[in-house]
C-alpha cells in the first residue's frame, strides 16, 4: 500500500487574498486523499480565532489593541486593493456569482476534509493568545522543529508559493517566480510547502 501524501503549509498572513490561497490548496489537496497539515503564525493566526470579528483578547492591554485592529476572519483585509475594507466584500460578491467557495466555506470544508490545523506557540506567547482563543478544530499548539517533524516525508522537496508580485525571486535564484519546487537546505527528507507571503 502507497503511503499517504503530504501537504504542509505555513500561513503567516491574515490577509483575505492569501488565506483564500492556503485553504483553496489546503481543501484541493484533502480532496484527493493528501494529508494536509496548516501552521498558522503571527496574523495567520486570525484566521483560527474562535470570534470570526473584532474582539479584545489577549494577556494585556496591548495585545488586546492588535487582537482587536487585527480581528479574524471575517474583516480579513485584501493585500491589494483593500478599499477601507470594501475589497473582501467585492470579492466575496464576485466568488458567489461565479460559484467559487468564499474564505470562510472553505475553512469550513477544510475542517470537514480533517486539515490538520496547528497554532503556533511562539507567536502565540507574543500576542498574548491562548488555546482557547481558537476554533475547537485547531489540533494542538507547537514550535516549528515539531511542526517539520509532523511534515516529513521521504524524497521530497520544498515548494515556495510567492504571493506577492510575480517577479521577485526567493533565495533559490533558479526558481520560477511563482510556483517552484526548491531543493531544500536542511533536510532532502522535509517536504514542506510554504506559502511565502510578503508582510508590509
Amino acid at each position: 500500500m502507497a503511503e499517504q501524501k503530504k501537504l504542509s503549509l505555513i500561513a503567516f498572513s491574515g490577509d483575505f487574498d492569501k488565506l483564500t490561497a492556503v485553504f483553496t490548496l489546503a481543501t484541493g489537496a484533502a480532496a484527493v486523499g493528501y494529508e494536509v497539515n496548516i501552521f498558522f503564525t503571527f496574523w495567520g493566526l486570525d484566521a483560527i480565532k474562535q470570534k470570526r470579528g473584532r474582539s479584545f483578547i489577549g494577556g494585556n492591554w496591548l495585545t488586546k489593541l492588535f487582537g482587536f485592529m487585527m480581528g479574524g476572519l471575517s474583516v480579513a483585509p485584501n493585500s491589494k486593493f483593500n478599499f477601507l475594507g470594501i475589497g473582501p466584500q467585492i470579492f466575496r460578491h464576485l466568488m458567489r456569482k461565479n460559484n467559487v467557495a468564499t474564505l470562510e466555506e472553505l475553512v469550513d470544508a477544510a475542517n470537514a476534509l480533517g486539515v490538520n490545523l496547528y497554532a503556533c506557540e511562539m507567536a502565540m506567547h507574543v500576542l498574548g493568545l491562548e488555546k482557547k482563543d481558537f476554533i475547537h478544530e485547531v489540533k494542538d499548539v507547537l514550535g516549528v522543529a515539531t511542526f517539520l517533524n509532523i511534515s516529513e516525508e521521504e524524497q521530497e522537496d520544498t515548494l515556495l508559493i510567492h504571493t506577492k508580485m510575480a517577479n521577485k525571486r526567493t533565495e533559490h535564484s533558479s526558481c520560477p517566480p511563482l510556483l517552484a519546487p526548491c531543493p531544500s537546505k536542511d533536510s532532502k527528507n522535509i517536504k514542506l510547502y510554504k506559502l511565502w507571503q510578503h508582510i508590509h
